[in-house]
């Protein structure tokens, strides 16, 4: 009789684990059952936000105050839509002065010239610093300071060539246009310029030894590449145009936000049109986020190898799995048993 010593320490003893195994001694892994973990925390804030909404959206339901039989004759009506287009109108004016001004004082910005540079500076900082509505402000009232522009002779106010007086020229849709295309000049030219840094200057360095020209490098090398950084900051700066187009009801232009103030001045319903305001000012700004998905899809193309996917492709692809799943759902014994037959496992 032999007594069974035991191993000494530090040898390796096989340990039996508790897993499906075939005659063979392979783990089956189409018998082995997953845990998926268990995100409680996740849960339960998911969970108060759905009760929170639900409570917002059973509120807007049941309180009348809301009234939302004066929204829904408002929402069309004829003085909404045409502060809707002076708003629409002054927005896209004022954002293609703005962009096309941003741009030049950008490039003035990084010229090696000390004047252009200082003056784009100087252009950046004084309209950074003066309040939006003080500037609208001061471009209405302009003709208490100089009565009539022209040209004539200089530095003196003998317009010999060409004279206008200056209320007739600039009227208050030009005061808000001036108002906001120079404000927002001065915030676009700093987010282009970023963008602009932001490309590697091997890529200028090397169109200027192909012996490119400065404006093709600029438009055809440079600014293409420097549009991924410059997109989602300049849709920013529009969608904010769009809410500070509001500002111009100071000097009277019936835009969105002053016809709406108009009319519950009247009627005194004023969350009702407020409400017609909000809800318009939420469609134009959709508009412009779906705008802006399509246009850094377009210019991501040269930076990834595959475009994502648009929404309407994500749904597609969602609804073709779903029906895959319907379609197709073996029973898990005869995957456990081709993989078993088929020597699967792991060794």
């Amino acid at each position: 009789m032999t007594d069974t010593a035991a191993p000494p320490v530090g040898t390796a003893v096989d340990l039996e684990i508790d897993r499906p195994q075939d005659a063979r001694g392979k783990v089956d892994l189409g018998a082995v059952t997953v845990v998926h973990p268990r995100h409680w925390r996740r849960w339960t804030i998911a969970a108060i936000i759905i009760f929170v909404l639900a409570q917002f959206v059973w509120s807007l339901f049941t309180n009348d105050r809301y009234m939302w039989d004066s929204f829904a004759e408002y929402f069309f009506s004829g003085p909404v839509l045409i502060g809707i287009g002076y708003t629409l109108s002054i927005t896209a004016v004022s954002a293609v002065v703005g962009f096309v001004l941003g741009t030049i004082i950008a490039l003035g910005r990084l010229s090696t010239s000390t004047l252009l540079s200082s003056a784009a500076w100087g252009y950046i900082w004084f309209f950074r610093s003066v309040p939006l509505v003080v500037q609208i402000i001061v471009w209405y009232n302009l003709g208490y300071l100089y009565p009539t522009l022209g040209l004539g002779t200089p530095f003196t106010t003998d317009f010999w060539i060409v004279e206008f007086p200056t209320v007739q020229l600039i009227s208050a849709f030009a005061a808000a246009i001036l108002g906001l295309g120079l404000h927002q000049a001065a915030y676009s030219a700093e987010i282009i310029r970023g963008g602009l840094i932001s490309v590697d200057q091997g890529q200028q360095e090397a169109a200027a030894a192909l012996g490119i020209p400065a404006s093709r490098r600029l438009f055809r090398i440079i600014l293409p590449q420097a549009m991924r950084s410059i997109i989602p900051n300049a849709t920013n700066e529009v969608i904010g145009l769009v809410k500070g187009a509001s500002v111009v009801f100071v000097i009277a232009i019936p835009e969105l936000f002053y016809a709406v103030q108009v009319i519950y001045n009247r009627n005194s319903r004023v969350i009702p049109l407020l409400l017609v305001a909000v809800v318009w000012y939420t469609i134009i700004t959709t508009i412009l986020s779906i705008a802006q998905f399509y246009i850094e899809r377009h210019f991501a193309r040269g930076s990834v190898r595959t475009l994502p996917p648009t929404p309407l492709q994500r749904a597609r692809r969602w609804a073709s799995a779903q029906w895959t799943r319907l379609g197709d759902a073996p029973p898990e014994a005869p995957v456990a048993s081709a993989l078993t037959a088929s020597g699967g496992g792991v060794r």
